[in-house]
């Protein structure tokens, strides 16, 4: 896996697959001029392809994962100011989630992508909440300055779509790719 992602990493063990995380070197981008889903996409190919390359023979999967606001993207915060700035604004309202996965064997010259969207609607957040929100979660590391799982459930009101793609990684479209690769989760 080409991530550090100790959230992509908890629902790939968690489904059971077997895998070793490898620490991507790529930044991620921010290009205004992309959509969504081309943006996410861009960034996953650019995790993926250098960790593919190092290691040929294997299944690589790289994955990104943005927010947008009424088409405005949205990253990760760069301190906490800017997190609790970013809170309020999605405050109340219903905001889109993208993942894009990126599924490389190198050797094999055979490259998959997909991505999901999820939309989720926020609870009416006052100062203190956000406040308490952001003395317990770490903000920094996650595009639009929130988890969904831990105390998500403070600020999000509602997910439509798949959970685990607002967490960061659809890992039911993955399941599917990897099988088409051969890989499977290991049995109970």
């Amino acid at each position: 896996m080409a991530s550090a992602s100790p959230r992509r990493a908890a629902l790939l063990s968690e489904a059971g697959f077997e895998f070793e995380p490898v620490a991507p070197q790529a930044t991620e981008k921010l290009d205004i001029h992309l959509t969504l889903r081309e943006l996410t996409t861009w960034n996953a190919i650019r995790k993926g392809v250098p960790i593919a390359r190092a290691y040929p023979d294997k299944v690589v999967l790289a994955a990104d994962t943005l927010v947008a606001l009424q088409d405005e993207i949205i990253g990760k915060p760069a301190d906490l100011s800017e997190a609790a700035q970013i809170l309020r604004r999605l405050s109340g309202r219903t905001h889109e989630v993208c993942s894009a996965v990126f599924i490389y064997r190198f050797a094999a010259g055979q490259p998959a992508t997909f991505h999901e969207f999820s939309r989720v609607r926020f609870h009416r957040l006052s100062s203190a909440t956000i406040e308490n929100y952001l003395a317990k979660v770490n903000p920094l590391d996650k595009a639009g300055a929130y988890a969904a799982q831990g105390y998500g459930t403070e600020i999000i009101a509602k997910i439509d779509g798949s959970y685990t793609n607002v967490v960061g990684l659809p890992i039911e479209k993955t399941a599917t790719a990897l099988a088409k690769f051969g890989i499977r989760p290991k049995s109970a």
